[in-house]
Formats: C-alpha cells, sequence, structure tokens
C-alpha cells in the first residue's frame, strides 16, 4: 500500500481533483476515514472541544497532541498525516517551532504538521520546511487567536481584511508551505485565493471554489452536539444512534434479559459440582 505524499496532494490541484481532509483523532477513526478513501487526515486541535471538553483549542498541549497523532498513526496506513501544532509550540521562535514539528514526526508518526498564521509565521515555515518537515498553512479565522480576533466570525469582508489575507497567502506560499487552510472565509475571497496559488487551497467554510475541503469528524457525523457550525454538513447523527443504544443496553441490564446464554461462557459441569462442595 503506496503512502500519499505532499506531492501527491500538489498532482490533484494540478489535475483539478479536489481533495478531501476530515480531522481524525485515534486509531478507529483514523481507520474509518481510510477505508473512506480519504487521502489526508488531520490530527486537529480541535480535539480540545470534541474530544477533551475544553471550551477553545488553546488549552491544548504538545504532549495531548502527540498521544492522539500516534493513535492515528498506528490507525492510517495510507493516508497523508497532518498534525497541528498547539497554542505556543511554534510562536515563541522557529528553534521552539522545528523542535516540536520534528516531534510530531519524529515520535507522532505524522509526515506533515499545520500552524496558524501569515505574514507572521512564513519564516518559522521556511525554517520548518528547511530542515525537511512539510508544513500546511492556516489563514482565516485562525483559532487559537480566537481570544484576539473577538470570536468565531467570518475573516476577510473588508478590503483591509482580504488583501492582508492574500498577502498572508502568497507569504506562506513563498515560504514552501505544501497546502493552505481557509477558514471562515468569504467564498469569493476564498475562490479569488484558490487562483492565484499554485499550492493546493482546503477550505473550511469557505465555500466550493477551495481545491479541498476539510470538515471536523465529529461535527459531520453528528457526534459532537454542543454547536453545529454552519459550515458543517451532518452526513449521518451517530450521538442519537449511540445514546439509543446504551439506552437499549442500560435497559436490559436492568430487566435482567442482558447477557444471555450467547454472550457467557460454559464451564464442565464436574467442575461446578467439585465446587459447590468446596
Amino acid at each position: 500500500m503506496q503512502r500519499i505524499t505532499v506531492r501527491d496532494i500538489a498532482e490533484m490541484k494540478t489535475k483539478g481533483e479536489k481533495i478531501p481532509m476530515v480531522t481524525t483523532y485515534d486509531y478507529p477513526t483514523a481507520r474509518l476515514a481510510e477505508a473512506a478513501d480519504i487521502p489526508v487526515l488531520l490530527v486537529g486541535d480541535s480535539l480540545g472541544m470534541v474530544v477533551l471538553g475544553y471550551d477553545s483549542t488553546i488549552p491544548v498541549t504538545m504532549a495531548d497532541m502527540l498521544h492522539h497523532v500516534k493513535a492515528v498513526a498506528r490507525g492510517a496506513k495510507k493516508a497523508l498525516i497532518v498534525a497541528d501544532l498547539p497554542f505556543m509550540s511554534y510562536q515563541v521562535d522557529a528553534a521552539q517551532a522545528m523542535t516540536n514539528a520534528g516531534r510530531m514526526v519524529q515520535e507522532g508518526g505524522a509526515h506533515a504538521v499545520k500552524l496558524e498564521g501569515g505574514e507572521c509565521v512564513a519564516e518559522t515555515v521556511r525554517r520548518v520546511v528547511a530542515c525537511g518537515i512539510p508544513v500546511m498553512g492556516h489563514i482565516g479565522l485562525t483559532p487559537q487567536s480566537v481570544n484576539a480576533i473577538g470570536g468565531y466570525r467570518v475573516q476577510g469582508r473588508g478590503l483591509q481584511e482580504a488583501a492582508q489575507l492574500l498577502r498572508d497567502a502568497r507569504a506562506l506560499q513563498a515560504a514552501g508551505a505544501f497546502a493552505l487552510v481557509l477558514e471562515l472565509v468569504p467564498a469569493p475571497l476564498a475562490g479569488l485565493v484558490s487562483r492565484k496559488l499554485s499550492i493546493p487551497t482546503i477550505g473550511i467554510g469557505a465555500g466550493p471554489e477551495c481545491d479541498g475541503q476539510v470538515q471536523v469528524l465529529h461535527d459531520m457525523l453528528g457526534l459532537y452536539t454542543d454547536f453545529v457550525p454552519k459550515h458543517a454538513k451532518q452526513y449521518a447523527h451517530l450521538a442519537q444512534d449511540a445514546q439509543a443504544g446504551l439506552s437499549a443496553y442500560a435497559k436490559e441490564v436492568r430487566e435482567g434479559a442482558f447477557p444471555t446464554e450467547k454472550e457467557s461462557f460454559s464451564m464442565g459441569e464436574a467442575v461446578l459440582r467439585e465446587l459447590e462442595s468446596l
């Protein structure tokens, strides 16, 4: 089974093939996504909210990320695995970024890392790429900066914001990023950026003209019910199915209907009689 590489992703844009990407956080979700023929798996710091119960991605640590990246790497044998660098794991300087990106690849088993920011992190991206680690950029809404942005809102509607986003995109491409996530960006702007860049764009809440799309697995499968973003389409409602299954299990246990002989194991009658005499 041949591993998908960043070159394969670049060729998909060249050929006009759309790129599906989804977040995965552990062995079973990695196996499910790979069985669905999804070529890129993102171990996103969104796990902070949908798996660990935080109210943002900011509390997520390198230890958290490495734990989940390792699990995904054990489950995915073909897909390209991209790992998020969490908050304050790359912002101090390029040396810190290179160290932590290296840990994601060497310890975690990722094939690339993703970090947030545009022109301000371009030199860091350049240094990490020069070390042989592919980098995916991320601009538009950058969740690690939610406190500075003032909430989860669309970015780039005004002329200055839109022009800065285009400068950010070009800076990341020039720095060697192999792809770029555009999050919560007006669809026309995302389309413009996608046409102007030679590297693939991956949209989330950025309209249909991006070269690919990424969704949070728990959103699209209906597992995370606290909040459903406008940009998320639910392709299944697993939380409802799971709750129904758990309720049925609890009911059968209370009524003595589970387990039955089918779910039980037998032993020799002679041994049982001997034990009863003790």
